[in-house]
C-alpha cells in the first residue's frame, strides 16, 4: 500500500489548461464520484485556480499513472467540455511517491508551493478538500492522518512563524503602510480614485482593517455606483475629488488616466481645510496619477509604487526567511507522519497477538466459572475486567516496542520473532508509505 500524488499546477501548466481540470464546489461530487471508479482504496482531490492534484492509497503504484492522467481527461471533457488528448496533458503533470508526496502535501498546505509565498487561502482549500472527500467516502485511515497533519502544518506555519504577516501586494502593501502610519484604522474614512479590480481589493483590505464610509470616485460615475452597491460608501464623479480631499484621511489612486488626477494646489487646499489633520496619499497608478509636488506639501504624506514596491521586496525577503522556519515544521511533521506510516506494518501481527490471547482468556474464564459455579454475576464481571487488564499491562510494552522499531524501520525481525513464539497465523504486511519513487 503506497501514497501516489499527481497533478499540475500554476508552475507547470498554463491557465487555459488549469481551467480545463478546474473542479468547483457544485462539481465535485462528480469528480469524486469518478475518483471511486479508479483502481485506489482512497482519495482526496485538491482542485484551484492554480492547481489540480490527487492523492491516493494504491497498491501499485507504477500501475495507477494511467489510470489518473484518464481520469483527469474525463474531468476535463465532462466538466468543462475540453477535449485533451493524454500528449497534450502529460507535459504538465508532475508525480510523487511516497514520503515525497506526503511532503508536498505538507508544503502545498504551508503556502510554501503557493504563486505568493505564504498565502493562507490554500489551507482553507486543503481543509475543503478532505471534507469532501469524507463526505463522498473517498477516504480511509491513511488519508485521515495524511490531511489532518497537513492541517496541522498549515497552521503552524501561520502560528509559529511570519511566513504570512507581511505585505506581497500593492494594495495590501498600502493598506499595511496606511496602518502603520495611523497605528489603527478604525474609523477612518478613505478615498479611492478609481473603481478597477486594484481598488476594490484595496477598498475591501481598508474595510477589513476598520476603514468606514469610503468614497469611490471615478470618471464613469456608473462603475463607480457599481463597486459602492457591492462594497458600501458613496460614489462621486471624478471632478468631485478636490472637495472630497478634505474628509478623508487616506487616499487610494489607480486610473488609467493619462495626466494628473490630484494636483498640488487641491492638497494644499485640503489640508488647510483639515486644519492641520494630516493626510496620506498612494499613488498605485502607472502612469501617476497625482503631482509629485505634493510630497513637498506639509502635513501631505505621498507614497508612489516604487515606494510600495520597496515594501513589498522587504517583505518577500522576510518570507523567504520564514520559509525556512516553515520547511523545518515540515521536517519534523513528515518523520512523525513516516513513523505513523510504518507502525501500520506491525497493526497484524498486534491484532492477530491479541485475538489470540483474548481466546485463551475467554476460554480460561469458561472453565474457571464451571468450577465455580457459586460466583454472582458481580463476582464473574469483576474477574473478568481484571483478566482484561491483565492482559492490556502484559502486551503494552510488546505493543510499544513493536511500534517503535517499526519507526525505526527494524521491526521485520521482530514481527518473524513474534509469529514464531505465538504461533501466529502468518501474514505479511506490507509497510504503509515507501521513500522515494515507485519500483
Amino acid at each position: 500500500m503506497n501514497i501516489v500524488m499527481l497533478g499540475l499546477n500554476h508552475k507547470t501548466a498554463p491557465v487555459e489548461v488549469r481551467e480545463a481540470l478546474a473542479v468547483s464546489g457544485s462539481d465535485m461530487t462528480a469528480a469524486l464520484t469518478r475518483l471511486r471508479a479508479l483502481p485506489i482504496s482512497e482519495g482526496v482531490l485538491l482542485s484551484t485556480c492554480n492547481r489540480s492534484e490527487v492523492y491516493a492509497v494504491v497498491d501499485d503504484p507504477a500501475g495507477v499513472d494511467g489510470a489518473l492522467v484518464d481520469y483527469f481527461l474525463g474531468l476535463a471533457l465532462a466538466l468543462h467540455g475540453r477535449e485533451l488528448t493524454r500528449e497534450q496533458l502529460l507535459p504538465y503533470l508532475y508525480r510523487r511517491h511516497g514520503l515525497e508526496a506526503v511532503q508536498h502535501l505538507f508544503r502545498v498546505a504551508a503556502g510554501l508551493d503557493s504563486m505568493i509565498i505564504g498565502e493562507t487561502q490554500i489551507l482553507g482549500q486543503v481543509r475543503n478538500a478532505h471534507r469532501d472527500a469524507v463526505q463522498a467516502q473517498t477516504v480511509g485511515k491513511v488519508m485521515h492522518q495524511l490531511f489532518h497533519q497537513a492541517i496541522t502544518v498549515g497552521k503552524r506555519a501561520q502560528t509559529e512563524t511570519r511566513i504570512g504577516q507581511s505585505a506581497v501586494s500593492v494594495s495590501y502593501a498600502a493598506v499595511e503602510l496606511a496602518r502603520k502610519v495611523f497605528r489603527s484604522l478604525e474609523g477612518r474614512r478613505c478615498l479611492a480614485i478609481g473603481a478597477g479590480e486594484t481598488a476594490k481589493l484595496t477598498l475591501r483590505h481598508l474595510l477589513s482593517a476598520g476603514v468606514r464610509e469610503p468614497i469611490v470616485a471615478n470618471r464613469t460615475l456608473d462603475r463607480a455606483e457599481s463597486l459602492v452597491r457591492e462594497i458600501g460608501g458613496r460614489a462621486i464623479p471624478l471632478d468631485k475629488v478636490p472637495e472630497a480631499l478634505s474628509e478623508v484621511d487616506v487616499v487610494i489612486s489607480s486610473t488609467g488616466a493619462p495626466g494628473y488626477v490630484v494636483t498640488r494646489q487641491q492638497v494644499e487646499e485640503a489640508v488647510r481645510a483639515r486644519r492641520g489633520r494630516p493626510i496620506f496619499l498612494f499613488d498605485i497608478a502607472v502612469p501617476r496619477d497625482i503631482d509629485p509636488a505634493v510630497a513637498q506639501v506639509a502635513g501631505a504624506y505621498l507614497y508612489d509604487i516604487d515606494d510600495l514596491e520597496a515594501v513589498i521586496s522587504a517583505n518577500l525577503a522576510e518570507r523567504a526567511q520564514e520559509a525556512r522556519k516553515v520547511e523545518r515544521i515540515i521536517a519534523g511533521e513528515l518523520e512523525r507522519f513516516r513513523q505513523w506510516a510504518a507502525s501500520l506494518a506491525v497493526v497484524p501481527t498486534i491484532r492477530m497477538l491479541r485475538e489470540k490471547i483474548d481466546a485463551i482468556r475467554e476460554q480460561e474464564l469458561a472453565r474457571t466459572f464451571n468450577r465455580l459455579p457459586d460466583l454472582t454475576d458481580h463476582q464473574r464481571e469483576v474477574i473478568a475486567a481484571m483478566t482484561v487488564t491483565l492482559i492490556n499491562k502484559i502486551l503494552n510494552d510488546p505493543t510499544q516496542q513493536l511500534k517503535g522499531m517499526a519507526g525505526e524501520g527494524s521491526a521485520s525481525q521482530a514481527i518473524e520473532t513474534v509469529h514464531r513464539l505465538f504461533d501466529l497465523q502468518r501474514h505479511r504486511a506490507e509497510p504503509a508509505v515507501e521513500n522515494g519513487s515507485a519500483p
